[in-house]
């Protein structure tokens, strides 16, 4: 058996196009510039604790073994701070 074809019996709406708006905002960016002060910041901590972490000599100095790692983790809870923190609302 054939099928038969059949017309819908009103015509069938398609969506409309998007107009673009009139009234856009600037852009704006998603860190401020004191995120990436505070990202900067962050960055030469870790640096700051590793170059306290280099060397050969005493491998076993307390520098190296507990301040250097713990400088390192405060950069990069620094930069965790740098990527969380909201920008200031009056910027």
């Amino acid at each position: 058996m054939a099928q038969k074809i059949t017309q819908p019996a009103t015509p069938v709406k398609t969506a409309a196009k998007p107009t673009a708006k009139t009234d856009s905002k600037p852009a704006s960016f998603v860190f401020d510039k004191s995120n990436y002060t505070w990202l900067i910041i962050s960055i030469a901590v870790v640096a700051f604790g590793f170059i306290l972490m280099s060397g050969t000599t005493d491998i076993y100095s307390n520098t190296k073994i507990v301040v250097a790692p713990l400088v390192v983790l405060a950069g990069f809870g620094l930069g965790f701070y740098a990527i969380l923190k909201k920008p200031s609302a009056n910027a």
